[in-house]
């Protein structure tokens, strides 16, 4: 049985001084019924609490632990980066490096800017693309996610829909006036918009594959319609792979699908666990951006010297031969033994995985292809998975719809210590 009290009493006094005790919604854990952990220290794909309560990590940081937390040649290139300081607001060669290695692994980025987060790295390629095309409409999909931004904060994924917050106040409505959403998977309602607002559009936004209302992956013709439809109107076709990007495939997402966006935005893994995000694109649309053209966007710690170091290491890594075999076979055997456990002890429960993200969708028996399918799930099955899974030393996501995430350091002997302790647990909440 494990014990929390330390970070109990640590959550108490958070809510003295943070909103709600923590500075991202999701992890007060209120959807799944329980308080918050506090994280002492991580190793591998291990993390350990303050209480001394040690769990197999499955949300790697929301993603960009792709290596396993404190990965020996990311700590060494911190390390030699901290020697020369921390930050000069003036360029320096690891951020050239890291744009270099951007535009030689992403098959759709000639040019790349650095900025601080995937917040900012989608903010900033909407504005380019009302830059770059003079026009002010965008289009997203239900239930993705683009950060906080006032132009995304309708029908959200993420911490939006794990709190049943249909947008957020504090967003005028004139801000997203200009911003249309349609069903994920849904091609006659996008191809009705494109046809009656495609003159207007300057963006369609969209995860390729979706992994913040839970993972749904894209079906067979909606890629490469999206690409054919925007690009016979003129309008941009923006991939937001802050998580699929370098962790589907080398080239992400677009690698992965083959198919190839007008812009993209990165984040997450090109950090290697610090703060860091990207958009990048082709050349003509990228030198639209100050100081080469019009379009102003800056940032005093836009290309830090300590998050391209642990970046290029992460980058390095993941550019040796069979790594994403590797994060393939893992993956695919954790799914096919909780699908496996989920049978046989008659829980309802449809495991969807691309590559090395994965979310088991509670109370549902198909596929989960959208929105509107994705909050049909029990998310009340779902919180007793989690408790029981957290009390048997096993961190999932704290919300049904968020992803999960297999790392390099996730070995044979973890999957099967993971699945133990799903049997246990699926036995118990039927």
């Amino acid at each position: 049985m494990y014990h929390h009290y330390f970070s109990d009493s640590y959550f108490q006094l958070a809510q003295e001084f943070i909103p709600g005790g923590v500075n991202s919604p999701v992890r007060a854990c209120r959807s799944v019924g329980c308080n918050p952990i506090f994280i002492e220290k991580a190793d591998g794909c291990y993390l350990y609490d303050v209480d001394g309560n040690r769990y197999i990590d499955y949300i790697s940081s929301w993603g960009p632990m792709i290596l396993g937390h404190v990965h020996p040649e990311v700590k060494a290139a911190v390390a030699e980066a901290l020697e020369s300081g921390t930050s000069f607001g003036i360029p320096t060669w690891r951020e050239v490096a890291l744009a270099r290695k951007i535009v030689e692994f992403v098959p759709s980025i000639e040019q790349v800017r650095l900025v601080n987060s995937g917040t900012e790295a989608a903010m900033s390629a909407i504005r380019l693309a009302r830059g770059y095309t003079g026009k002010k409409k965008i289009l997203k999909f239900d239930g993705c996610y683009h950060g906080h931004a006032d132009s995304f904060l309708i029908k959200a994924g993420s911490g939006v829909a794990t709190l049943g917050i249909p947008g957020s106040p504090g967003v005028p409505e004139e801000v997203v006036a200009s911003t249309l959403a349609v069903p994920f998977n849904d091609l006659e309602a996008l191809r009705s918009v494109l046809d009656r607002d495609g003159d207007e559009m300057a963006a369609v936004i969209v995860e390729p594959v979706a992994a913040n209302m839970g993972v749904i992956p894209p079906g067979d013709d909606f890629l490469p319609k999206l690409r054919a439809w925007t690009q016979d109107r003129g309008i941009l076709l923006i991939f937001d792979e802050v998580i699929t990007g370098f962790r589907l495939a080398r080239g992400g997402a677009q690698e992965y699908f083959q198919i190839m966006p007008d812009l993209t935005c990165l984040g997450k893994i090109i950090g290697g666990g610090l703060p860091v995000g990207a958009y990048g694109g082709r050349r003509e649309i990228m030198e639209k951006v100050a100081p080469v053209g019009p379009v102003y966007q800056a940032g005093t710690l836009s290309g830090n010297p300590l998050a391209t170091a642990a970046g290029l290491a992460t980058l390095e890594v993941l550019d040796r031969p069979g790594v994403y075999e590797v994060l393939e076979e893992r993956s695919e055997a954790l799914q096919s033994g909780l699908v496996d456990l989920a049978k046989r002890y008659s829980v309802p429960c449809c495991l969807q995985r691309v590559g090395s993200m994965m979310t088991a969708f509670f109370g549902q028996r198909g596929p989960v292809t959208d929105f509107e399918t994705a909050l049909k799930s029990d998310a009340d099955l779902y919180a007793r998975f989690f408790r029981g899974m957290l009390e048997r030393g096993v961190y999932f996501a704290p919300s049904q719809f968020e992803a999960g995430f297999v790392s390099l350091a996730h070995d044979w002997e973890v999957i099967e210590e993971t699945l133990r302790a799903a049997e246990s647990v699926f036995r118990d909440i039927v």
